[in-house]
């Protein structure tokens, strides 16, 4: 059997020299290999966990206690404006994405305004304010968009009333009525049609003056208390047409 012999190497009898390394290579160096940092995780949308029910419900009570003696936003102070705005975020987190057309069928219905920073609403606060006699009532927006898809009818509601004259809180409704259509999960195109006041409920003390129990009541009274029973007066707005976004927060609930 014939047998090959591998050629002969020579080998190197003096240690070779260190080459010269960085500060963060010589660091590297001399970590173990079972302590040396590992990249960060990426975080994907599939990695985070889902909101379960008590965390929504959690968030709707952070809601309410943040908004609670703000005087429905007039009271506010920056730091519960910025509390306020986000336990609101956090609420808006709990919707679908971006990509989600806005759910009429659940907008549609009366909310009650709980608390805005939106200044032509403020403006009615200030106003009590400093008009002694003047009170501004509960404030609602009515959604009108049942089994529709593109847009509806909004009317943003007001009830006011004057001291003496009118019944406390609910003597006099303003009605400002728009039709909105749909931009965007944030965003509405609104078009003012008309402003209304209606609904005219006169205080007892004025009822007795106008009719007073201990006379029996004649045509011409009678006539008066139907008139301000009906009366109903409005103004067509030919104002321009705006697109209405979240840039003011507001936070209402379903009457």
């Amino acid at each position: 059997m014939a047998l090959a012999a591998a050629p002969l190497r020579r080998f190197q009898t003096t240690p070779p020299r260190p080459q010269p390394f960085s500060a963060p290579q010589r660091h590297a160096r001399l970590r173990p290999r079972h302590l040396q940092r590992s990249p960060p995780p990426i975080l994907t949308a599939a990695a985070v966990a889902p909101l379960t029910a008590a965390d929504t419900e959690e968030r709707k009570h952070e809601l309410l206690r943040a908004v609670q003696e703000t005087g429905r936003g007039s009271a506010a102070g920056p730091d519960q404006r910025a509390a306020i705005e986000e336990a609101i975020v956090c609420m808006e987190e709990l919707g679908a994405g971006e990509g989600t057309p806005l759910d009429l069928a659940a907008l549609d219905g009366t909310w009650r305004l709980c608390y805005t920073s939106a200044s032509d609403v403020l403006v009615l606060f200030e106003a009590a304010d400093r008009l002694p006699l003047l009170q501004i009532g509960q404030i609602y927006q009515k959604f009108e968009c049942k089994d529709r898809s593109d847009g509806g009818v909004v009317r943003n509601v007001v009830r006011w009333s004057i001291e003496n004259l009118l019944e406390e809180q609910e003597g006099a409704t303003l009605m400002v009525s728009a039709k909105f259509d749909v931009l965007s999960k944030r965003n509405i195109f609104l078009q003012f049609e008309e402003v209304a006041v209606e609904n005219i409920k006169i205080s007892e003390q004025l009822q007795a003056l106008i009719a007073p129990a201990i006379l029996p009541r004649s045509f011409f009274s009678l006539q008066i208390l139907q008139f301000l029973k009906t009366f109903r007066a409005q103004v067509p707005v030919n104002g321009p047409e705006r697109v209405q976004t979240r840039t003011f927060p507001s936070f209402q609930v379903r009457v």
